[in-house]
């Protein structure tokens, strides 16, 4: 019953993820928003949703690991184990803003979260200033970077009713208060019974489950030869789960430390892959990730992973 749940919570919910995608993305077609500002914005914020409701929901039932977990989880497999697969199936040409601006900004917040999380709690005020370093982010992108776009937005998006949006915006709604109920209880009923760690369940299951919007994302800019943005992609996302996730969950409800693990193995897998991330560009023909990089990255997720579980 409990992988049942789990199993039907995460479908639940990435569905309802996809509905609220369609609603949030119709609704700035309406109001004329520019294309780069939803795909910085919108898009990024909508396919963080899953990661987001989760993280609250088992904050506010008593699974803080399960919270932490999930949003340290969903970044190493977002460049472990997404990026891996991806570059298995074609290159991707890295652009300047890559090291000029999008791996320093992952890596500074990636060190501001292990700071943070030092003394034991992501407190109120931690959640607080995590969102401020997002719209200072977001900010810079938009006023100084237009051609910089975290997420893919749609192409050609028609016009819809409002009804419409409506009738998704309530779906979506639906499909997430559920899913991630369903899920929070699949994980932590499994945690139980097996005896493992909620930060285990979060950092293996329940993160590559709410990392697979980044995977069909991305590869969907693969298969457009939409290389820049794909992996404009996965670091729009290990940003949104640091800052929006975690900033909006400790804002709701501080998230105090179990699992000790999680400071003193987890984040350093987190920062490594993204130190790991630097010298496989650099030293890649003319900055060009390719199967070789990927069989890497998979590589040392899978190590990652077999160490978790053992």
């Amino acid at each position: 019953m409990n992988a049942l749940l789990l199993v039907g919570g995460l479908s639940l919910l990435l569905l309802g993820g996809d509905w609220m995608l369609k609603a949030a993305v119709a609704t700035a077609v309406r109001w004329r928003v520019p294309k780069v500002v939803v795909g910085m914005t919108v898009v990024s914020f909508a396919t963080s949703l899953p990661e987001l409701i989760t993280s609250i929901r088992a904050a506010l039932e008593g699974y803080p690991d399960l919270s932490l977990g999930n949003v340290v989880g969903s970044n190493v497999a977002n460049l472990g184990f997404v990026l891996g697969i991806i570059l298995l199936f074609g290159r991707i040409q890295v652009q300047k803003s890559f090291y000029q601006f999008d791996w320093p900004v992952v890596f500074a917040v990636s060190l501001l979260l292990f700071f943070l999380l030092h003394d034991g709690i992501i407190s109120t005020s931690d959640g607080v200033l995590l969102l401020c370093v997002l719209v200072a982010v977001m900010t810079y992108l938009i006023k100084f970077q237009p051609l910089v776009v975290l997420q893919e937005a749609p192409q050609d998006v028609a016009i819809k009713s409002w009804w419409w949006i409506s009738f998704f915006i309530a779906l979506g709604s639906l499909g997430l208060a559920f899913g991630s109920q369903w899920l929070v209880e699949g994980a932590g009923g499994l945690a139980r019974t097996y005896d493992v760690s909620e930060r285990v369940i979060g950092v293996t299951l329940v993160s590559v489950g709410t990392s697979l919007p980044e995977l069909a994302a991305s590869g969907i800019a693969i298969a457009k030869r939409e290389h820049g943005i794909s992996i404009g992609n996965l670091i729009g996302s290990n940003l949104f789960n640091i800052l929006t996730v975690l900033g909006l969950t400790a804002v709701i409800h501080p998230l105090q430390l179990v699992d000790q693990q999680l400071l003193a193995f987890d984040i350093w897998v987190m920062i490594g892959f993204a130190v790991l991330l630097l010298p496989l560009v650099f030293f890649s023909k003319r900055l060009q990730l390719s199967w070789r990089q990927g069989l890497l990255l998979i590589f040392c997720y899978a190590a990652y992973i077999a160490l978790t579980l053992s």
